[in-house]
């Protein structure tokens, strides 16, 4: 499975939405340069409040392009960094991907898939009505969270628009993403 980076964005401060970038470079271990959510252990301010020492498993946020023309036909605004994401991709059905997933993103960096993006509330402070469009429920009343996914960086590099994205999915059996 291939695809393609369409946007990169980071943000220093905690914000909702992170300004689009020429380019970002993703270390080893700690996310984002830079992004206020980069480190090896948890920088989600809920997560700090529940136990600062427990691992940081969303260094990394992507989000699918195809996600923001399924919300403009539901009339919603929505471009890429909006949303929070790292990385926007075009290409790759991000929610169908197994926990293990590696994402090699450009020449050098490699995305190791941790689970899914839980959106919370302030997705309807940026846009009233955003939160059900991006977790719902499906036929058999399971919760469907489409707000992407999250990772850890297992080898850094400069992610730019315009990089190949190739998914090297693990060994074994596939597991289903949950919320990270």
């Amino acid at each position: 499975m291939s695809g393609t980076v369409t946007v990169v964005s980071s943000n220093e401060e905690y914000s909702f939405t992170k300004p689009n970038r020429k380019s970002v470079t993703l270390l080893a271990g700690l996310g984002v340069e830079g992004d206020v959510h980069a480190g090896a252990t948890v920088k989600h301010r809920s997560r700090v409040a529940q136990d600062p020492a427990q691992p940081n498993l969303r260094q990394v946020h992507l989000i699918h392009e195809e996600l923001f023309g399924e919300l403009r036909a539901a009339g919603f605004e929505v471009a890429p960094g909006d949303l929070g994401e790292n990385v926007t991709t075009s290409g790759v059905d991000l929610l169908a991907l197994s926990v293990g997933t590696l994402l090699h993103l450009g020449d050098e960096a490699v995305v190791e898939v941790t689970g899914l993006r839980n959106p919370c509330l302030q997705i309807d402070n940026f846009q009233d009505g955003l939160l059900k469009r991006v977790v719902g429920r499906d036929e058999a009343g399971r919760i469907v969270r489409k707000a992407g996914i999250m990772g850890i960086v297992t080898v850094g590099g400069v992610v730019r628009p315009g990089d190949p994205i190739e998914a090297e999915l693990p060994v074994g059996p596939h597991r289903e993403l949950e919320r990270v």
